[in-house]
């Protein structure tokens, strides 16, 4: 099958799937009721992003078969990514435990790895850096952490549909310009299934991701940069830099909260995103200027690494830096006032 034809046909049955899914929440009285600690204020139904992982995973032994992707990375991706999405519905549908969550998260990290081979080595300001086994521990703790932090910044509309279509428009074209065009199909399958539900959730949204969308976009963006890695140690940093509004937010507020002795696994409302919104008081203008910093800011420093026009840590700290600015000036991490009556 084209693969032109196949992107087409994700983008179709993600937004028919996203429908049906709305008419099943809606029966099934899946339903975000706003609290205190929410970032809506209306009742919206849940679990949409089922319809990411379905029509993304049904599309890689396709893709495999047909030689437009290895059928390691598709075994990594399907594993890894399916089994996350059934543990984020499961805990959608009723809860699990932190603790079992995390293991199961391992699991699936640990799974993906074993099938890409690890991280490859990196090279730091000019140095490089081969970890050898101790690559699939760190591996496996950042794949947990992009799972974790991906679930933290779904929490306005759009915003972690927005997230993973820049960064995957922006890996297609940095794996272009680094001569590896051929990588850059995968993220542009992700890139449709995420189109064919940001129909129904850019805002106002009409139906919520869930865990188990957040969760597995998290994973599978994680395994995709590990992945390039192999190809060429710069496209690692490149990935790094295309998601650093998310790494930067959700880590500057995990800091902020563990130093402030905070359980880091309950449900608050402190991300800068989350501050933001409710200064504009209104989701659309913070996911619309979120992508406009991916698209503007971090896409051109990711290009310049992949050049070699910048050191490829040297361009995460200049992508970094006015980020850091925003958590500060956005209150990241922050504990919330409460408004006097």
């Amino acid at each position: 099958m084209n693969t032109i034809w196949l992107l087409a046909i994700v983008v179709g049955v993600s937004f028919l799937a996203t429908g049906a899914l709305r008419k099943y929440a809606l029966a099934r009285s899946l339903i975000d009721v706003p609290n205190a600690r929410s970032s809506h204020s209306v009742p919206t139904p849940r679990g949409g992003g089922v319809a990411i992982v379905l029509s993304f995973l049904v599309a890689l032994p396709i893709l495999a078969w047909t030689g437009a992707i290895t059928w390691l990375l598709a075994l990594a991706l399907l594993g890894a990514g399916g089994w996350i999405a059934v543990i984020g519905f499961l805990d959608d549908h009723g809860h699990i435990a932190a603790r079992w969550r995390l293991l199961a998260h391992f699991g699936g990290a640990a799974w993906a790895l074993c099938w890409i081979g690890g991280m490859a080595a990196f090279t730091v300001f000019g140095q490089d850096v081969h970890l050898g086994w101790f690559g699939y521990v760190i591996g496996a703790f950042y794949l947990v952490w992009m799972l974790n932090l991906y679930n933290f910044m779904d929490g306005i509309d759009g915003l972690a549909s927005v997230e993973a279509i820049c960064a995957c428009v922006g890996a297609c074209l940095v794996y272009w310009i680094g001569g590896y065009a051929s990588l850059g199909i995968a993220p542009a399958m992700l890139a449709m299934a995420v189109l064919g539900f940001l129909i129904w959730n850019f805002p106002p949204a009409r139906i919520f991701m869930g865990d188990a969308g957040s969760g597995f976009l998290g994973l599978v963006l994680g395994v995709l940069s590990l992945h390039a890695a192999w190809s060429d140690p710069v496209f690692l940093w490149a990935w790094l830099i295309l998601l650093g509004v998310f790494i930067v937010d959700a880590t500057f507020t995990l800091i902020r909260r563990l130093l402030r002795g905070d359980k880091i696994y309950e449900a608050h409302r402190s991300h800068g995103y989350q501050y933001a919104s409710r200064k504009v008081g209104s989701h659309r203008p913070v996911t619309v200027a979120i992508s406009a910093i991916n698209l503007l800011w971090l896409v051109p420093v990711a290009i310049l690494v992949v050049m070699r026009y910048l050191d490829g840590a040297v361009g995460l700290i200049l992508a970094y830096a006015p980020l850091v600015l925003l958590a500060f000036k956005f209150h990241a991490g922050e504990l919330e006032v409460a408004k006097k009556s």
